[in-house]
């Protein structure tokens, strides 16, 4: 088995430095990388060539296609017969390839999806992202832990296929908007064996700042009903809880204000705050920091409630658009 690493840029130089660094110490090598750059206008072709003597590089530039169709052109370019996916902000453990091509060769897949992971060296923002986007009490654990691995839908920031099934599929038909997820529903339709691999996890280097990971939520609500365009089957009731969630507090503000002493106010106070205190000390245990924890409540508020939000614009957008 012969890796290729695909990874589409735009205007990120200085995360694809980190990436490179910890692709150069992987226990299992060798393996090619392409570096595809998408339009950029601040370029990373200098930070990639200080690392040709390292790693097998290829670098390609091109007018600016989304990071889908950007993948497409570095699997065309591509030599070996498994291609693998990061997003420039990733940064991969040194034993990830051993790991999964163990379970390939194990588990017979095509293709894989695999978690992400905040590094120890993150900032507490970054880690209380990372929680909020991976907890059974936020997400249900559907991004990177599920006891039926085949119902692992993957993210394109790391994930992968044989060349055969990238032949057959086409790769990705949407440039943005959930195009990942798109695909790898595609994959197992097409019969291709597409798993999470828990143990190939990359280290996740989120947006910095609340404003960009909340819009960051909007867009993956959006993206959600954008897949439903073309599997009409993608919008499943467990992606319908943020949208519930959304509505759950905005009644309980309701009732607080215009009806304070109507009973379903006080159970809605009740459960709103037991989970709160739920995601406090979840998220400071996890992260063995209470103001992590503090944070985790914070964000994971804001991203449920962006993400529900995303879901209600674009179902509105594609309904008025028939």
């Amino acid at each position: 088995m012969q890796f290729s690493v695909i990874i589409p840029v735009y205007n990120r130089p200085e995360e694809i430095d980190a990436l490179l660094e910890s692709l150069v110490i992987q226990e299992l090598m060798p393996f090619e990388v392409i570096i595809v750059e998408d339009g950029s206008s601040v370029r990373c072709e200098l930070i990639v060539r200080a690392y040709s003597d390292r790693l097998n590089l290829k670098y390609f530039f091109i007018e600016n296609r989304g990071q889908g169709f950007a993948r497409n052109f570095g699997m065309e370019k591509a030599a070996g017969d498994f291609f693998v996916m990061f997003d420039s902000d990733c940064i991969i453990p040194t034993g990830y390839f051993k790991a999964l091509k163990l379970a390939i060769e194990s588990r017979s897949l095509d293709a894989f999806g695999g978690p992400d992971a905040a590094s120890s060296e993150f900032s507490m923002l970054q880690k209380a992202m990372n929680y909020s986007m991976t907890s059974f009490l936020t997400t249900g654990g559907i991004r990177g832990k599920l006891k039926d691995p085949a119902k692992y839908q993957a993210r394109g920031y790391n994930m992968g296929l044989t060349k055969n099934a990238f032949m057959a599929s086409g790769g990705f038909i949407d440039p943005n908007k959930g195009e990942d997820i798109e695909l790898s529903i595609r994959l197992k339709k097409l019969g291709y064996k597409l798993e999470l691999v828990e143990e190939a996890f990359v280290y996740h280097n989120r947006k910095s700042t609340l404003t960009s990971f909340f819009k960051q939520s909007f867009s993956f609500g959006r993206n959600r009903i954008n897949i439903s365009r073309y599997h009409p089957d993608a919008v499943k009731m467990v992606h319908l809880l943020p949208l519930f969630f959304l509505v759950f507090w905005i009644v309980t503000i309701v009732f607080n204000v215009l009806l304070p002493l109507f009973w379903l106010a006080s159970i809605n106070n009740i459960i709103l705050i037991l989970w709160l205190v739920a995601i406090l000390i979840s998220a400071t245990v996890a992260n063995q920091s209470l103001f992590v924890g503090f944070l985790a409540v914070i964000t994971s508020f804001g991203q449920l409630s962006a993400y529900g939000l995303g879901l209600l614009c674009e179902w509105f957008v594609k309904k008025t658009k028939g």
